[in-house]
């Protein structure tokens, strides 16, 4: 049978952050790091700076970068490389405190800023939200680079934010260019191109874990922000009919399977499956099967037609690349 004749499960890494919580673990079972805010959980990555690293199988301790680059047919299929590495990054995000005013440049823009800066469009989709909680997408309609210019230097930039209810079961797009925020009380699914570039511009005054204020990145934030971007912006949907969204780096869409449910993920490409609501199992070649309880996600690589079932009915993110 074949390496990659099964779905790989990962190690998640597990971020402590200012603004995170413990949902993580009380809602997702992650294992987190005892009295530490955790904020994130990368699920699946290839990053120099951070490597998923295979769990539970004949492969374990290998890392995504290294199966991809040896197997570069079967783990991508149809799918490309950016920037040489797994096109995109998987993660859980908690969010007790609200997250930075932050933009994501596009290509063009990360090309000329330079210095290792990446391309980011990602997207979201809201697991849990708290009573009046709120993602901040662009300025509100007609304020432009000097409005936001003046509000940076008289700390009045919150007023200037278009905030949006996060609904619990909602998807929302977030293309490169799109100044954004994560409000507190919020968990979320996020997918995203393979970068960790971030253009901080505003931080709401909070301090790091190191007590000292966290840095902003001002002049490159300005330089990635479209102003015409703003709200819950709209997408093509799945080919698959279901719930979700579909742009040029990904597909992100919601299955949900009854009691005793099969649905079957052709190959072709690589795609990530995360239980969000009860659980499941994927089946691969030759009925080898791995079990998908809440919090858990796997990469099918691209030469793997699987089956994903569940005894007891469940909920799942499936991602396409």
């Amino acid at each position: 049978m074949s390496d990659l004749s099964v779905a790989l499960l990962f190690e998640p890494l597990v971020k402590v952050l200012p603004w995170g919580g413990r949902k993580l673990g009380s809602i997702l079972h992650k294992a987190l790091p005892p009295d530490e805010p955790c904020g994130e959980s990368w699920e699946i990555v290839d990053l120099p700076e951070a490597q998923s690293v295979v769990t539970g199988s004949e492969l374990a301790g290998q890392s995504l970068g290294s199966l991809v680059r040896k197997n570069p047919e079967k783990m991508l299929g149809a799918a490309r490389l950016l920037q040489g590495r797994f096109p995109v990054l998987f993660k859980f995000i908690d969010a007790a405190q609200t997250l930075s005013v932050q933009v994501h440049p596009d290509r063009e823009t990360a090309a000329s800023l330079g210095r290792g800066a990446r391309p980011k469009t990602e997207a979201w989709y809201v697991l849990d939200a708290e009573p009046g909680a709120k993602l901040y997408l662009g300025l509100k309609a007609g304020l432009g680079e000097k409005d936001l210019s003046a509000a940076l230097k008289d700390g009045t930039v919150a007023d200037l934010l278009l905030e949006v209810d996060a609904t619990p079961g909602e998807f929302y797009f977030i293309p490169s260019g799109l100044l954004h925020a994560i409000g507190g009380g919020i968990l979320l699914a996020e997918i995203q191109q393979a970068s960790d570039t971030t253009y901080r511009v505003f931080d709401w005054n909070r301090l790091g874990l190191d007590g000292k204020p966290r840095q902003l990145h001002v002049q490159q934030a300005l330089a990635s922000i479209d102003y015409e971007l703003r709200g819950q912006l709209h997408t093509d949907g799945p080919l698959s009919g279901r719930p979700g969204i579909r742009c040029d780096a990904f597909g992100f869409e919601k299955l949900e399977l009854n009691e005793h449910d099969e649905v079957v993920l052709d190959d072709g490409s690589p795609r990530i499956v995360a239980c969000i609501q009860g659980q499941g199992a994927v089946r691969g070649a030759g009925d080898e099967s791995i079990a998908l309880p809440l919090g858990q996600s796997c990469l099918l690589p691209a030469c793997l037609s699987a089956v994903l079932s569940s005894d007891t009915g469940g909920g799942f993110l499936l991602i396409r690349v």
